[in-house]
Parts: structure tokens; sequence; C-alpha cells
């Protein structure tokens, strides 16, 4: 037999799924800015490269530029997995398949 969660509980699992699920909308949202980003015209005329002529060279170059569209592609690649991970996790489970409730259910377990 099942042993009921408190509200205090459920109410914090959803706190924390919400929490989660913001953090992978912000990668998914982020990652792709950041691939394309840099090799846009407003990478070369920002305010950084504009007011200190040192760090032009820096940040135009292509090794830069390459390690932030790297970053892009990490934040995607952990959205993505995020997502698979959360899939999985719903239709792995016996409620989801009854057509239960998925939030309630997941609060079960959580």
């Amino acid at each position: 037999m099942r042993r009921e969660a408190s509200p205090r509980a459920a109410r914090e699992a959803d706190i924390t799924r919400f929490l989660h699920v913001l953090l992978v909308l912000y990668f998914a949202e982020v990652g792709p800015v950041l691939i394309v980003a840099p090799w846009t015209v407003y990478w070369d005329r920002n305010y950084f490269v504009e007011s200190l002529p040192i760090l032009q060279a820096v940040l135009t170059s292509h090794v830069v530029r390459g390690a932030v569209t790297g970053v892009g592609v990490l934040s995607v690649g952990a959205a993505l997995v995020d997502v698979a991970a959360a899939v999985a996790r719903i239709f792995s489970r016996p409620a989801a398949r009854a057509g239960g409730s998925l939030w309630a259910d997941a609060a079960r377990h959580s």
C-alpha cells in the first residue's frame, strides 16, 4: 500500500519541478543565442569592443567566438538531455499509462 505524500512534500515537489522546467527553458533559450551571436555584426559593434580597444583583438578573435559558440552548443545539449530524461520518467510511470495525474504521481515518487 502506498503512503500518500504530505501537502508540504507535494508542494515542494511542484516547486522543484517548476524550477527544473525554468532551468531547461533558460538553457534552451540561451544556447541558440550563444551559438549565433558571436558571428553577427552586433558582436563586433558592442560597448566593450568599442570602448576598450585592448579587448577588441580578444573578443573578435575566432578562438573566442568558437568558445562562446561551444558554450551555446553545450547549453542546447543540456536542455535536450534534461527534456529526454523528463520524457523517459513520464513514460516509465505506471500511472501515466493508466491515465493518472502525472503531477500527483510525480509528487508521490519525489
